[in-house]
């Protein structure tokens, strides 16, 4: 027995899902892309990860200053 769920409910559901998704894929694409970058400027561990934990900060700084 499926219980019936309305159209208003499921669409709701729907995007809730989805936004969590993008903010997870893009906090996480953004770190390694400011990982990469400081690694390929500096070439330091060290740095790499702390402009990873800053992710776009970094990508917005390196973007303006270069």
């Amino acid at each position: 027995m499926s219980r019936h769920i309305p159209e208003n409910n499921r669409t709701k559901k729907v995007k809730r899902m989805e936004s969590k998704t993008v903010v997870k894929n893009g906090i996480g694409f953004g770190s390694v892309l400011a990982i990469t970058i400081s690694w390929s400027v500096n070439h330091s561990i060290l740095w790499a990860i702390i402009h990873g934990c800053f992710s776009w900060l970094y990508v917005i700084y390196y973007a303006i200053t270069r």
